[in-house]
């Protein structure tokens, strides 16, 4: 943005966090496009590392207080000041709170109030060169951000993406799509599922998919010809949606049918130990190996390294579910081909025969018989190794997706009233 120098405040749930690059890349994009940023997170990352491309961000970051009792004090102060200077929208706020809370009986709306009363009276009300609340994630972080524009008067968007969307409640959402200038998600199913959901004169949704740097995401190493033993590869988060079990019980499959593998499995997450129990109970850990959580740098190494990457993505119990996962657009860009399920968006990047193979959740056999298929196949493998780089340099380009996105804070802003235009 110029002129004044308008700056455009995003909340986030935390930062920076490894499984979300996404943002810091969307972040760094919009300031490479002229735009002035401040971050306003939940909570601090969980890992004790970032990528680089973090650490290229000029945006200041400051944090919420996180926990409701243990950090009331904090809270209360700028709660009862914004309450004083602003006692209508103030009320308007708590109202809101109320009948939100009693639709779902969540003690966190009041936290996500009281931190936006902290986020309004410490920085929106000082600082007034920031004219716009946008926040990323559906659930907590608009929450607070809604609630930040009934106190501040300013306008606010969000981004939705998967888990926050699925395991919202309707009518919680529904109402946050009805007081948005605009909703951007990253798939188009999640389009069609907001548009079901909101009232007619709700905000407009538009989706605009995460995008990749397709510079740093290339491979001169295309592995169209392999031979056992074959690297297999799984980035995820070690969670239900994922699918992990399933994955492991097709690589007991094609190990049975005397198929030499090395699987290599990158992420960490709250099913750890079941995962890691389930190799050693159906005797593959000669053949698969965890790393944790890694670096992009390292999963870029791993990468150039395999012959296929593997997602056994799930619908899980609470409605959970991947997106796009950026791991499947990463992998086909550097030409690994992929195998995976037929979930919520997944056949928006892996289209079956097209640009890799997919098969029903939770379908061990399948999933079995589509992964020994793409690493033998030679002519296939050529073929979804082509048409799946084509499609994401088409389709998944960052440079080119972060102005659609910039062009709707733009016309946000132009909008309301303010003359507001790209450097």
């Amino acid at each position: 943005m110029n002129g004044s120098r308008p700056t455009l405040a995003y909340i986030l749930k935390g930062y920076p966090r490894i499984s979300e690059t996404f943002i810091s890349n969307e972040i760094l994009l919009l300031e490479r496009l002229g735009f002035t940023m401040r971050l306003f997170p939940m909570r601090k990352g969980r890992e004790d590392f970032c990528h680089e491309s973090v650490k290229q961000i000029k945006a200041r970051v400051d944090y919420l207080p996180t926990e409701l009792l243990l950090e009331l004090p904090r809270l209360i102060g700028p709660n009862i000041l914004c309450a004083v200077k602003q006692p209508k929208r103030y009320r308007q706020a708590l109202a809101t709170a109320v009948r939100r809370y009693r639709r779902t009986g969540r003690q966190a709306t009041f936290k996500h109030l009281f931190q936006a009363g902290y986020l309004t009276e410490k920085f929106l009300s000082r600082d007034h060169s920031i004219c716009h609340l946008h926040g990323h994630f559906a659930h907590s972080p608009t929450s607070v951000t809604m609630f930040s524009s009934l106190l501040s008067g300013l306008s606010f968007s969000f981004t939705a993406h998967a888990k926050d969307i699925y395991t919202s409640n309707p009518d919680q959402l529904r109402e946050k799509l009805d007081l948005a200038v605009f909703v951007a998600t990253c798939t188009r199913q999640n389009k069609l599922y907001l548009e079901e959901l909101e009232s007619d004169d709700g905000a407009e949704i538009y989706c605009i998919y995460h995008g990749i740097d397709l510079n740093l995401f290339k491979s001169d190493n295309t592995r169209i010809a392999t031979s056992p033993p074959f690297k297999l590869l799984t980035v995820a988060r070690i969670i239900e949606k994922k699918g992990l079990p399933t994955v492991y019980r097709a690589l007991k499959k094609i190990a049975e049918n005397g198929i030499e593998f090395e699987h290599t499995l990158i992420g960490d997450g709250d099913d750890r130990d079941s995962v890691l129990g389930l190799i050693k109970e159906l005797g593959l850990d000669s053949q698969c190996r965890w790393l944790g959580t890694k670096p992009h740098e390292e999963v870029l190494e791993h990468f150039s390294q395999s012959d296929l990457f593997i997602m056994g993505s799930k619908i899980a119990a609470d409605g959970d579910r991947d997106g796009i996962p950026n791991v499947l657009v990463e992998s086909l860009a550097m030409g690994v081909p992929a195998v995976a399920t037929k979930v919520s968006s997944i056949p928006e990047i892996i289209i079956d025969t097209k640009t890799g193979l997919t098969v029903e959740q939770e379908d061990s056999e399948a999933l079995s018989k589509a992964i020994t298929r793409l690493l033998t196949d030679r002519t296939l493998r050529q073929k979804v190794i082509e048409q799946g780089r084509s499609f994401v340099e088409e389709h998944f380009d960052n440079s080119r997706l972060i102005v659609d996105l910039a062009g709707l804070f733009i016309d946000a802003d132009q909008r309301l009233g303010r003359n507001v235009t790209l450097p």
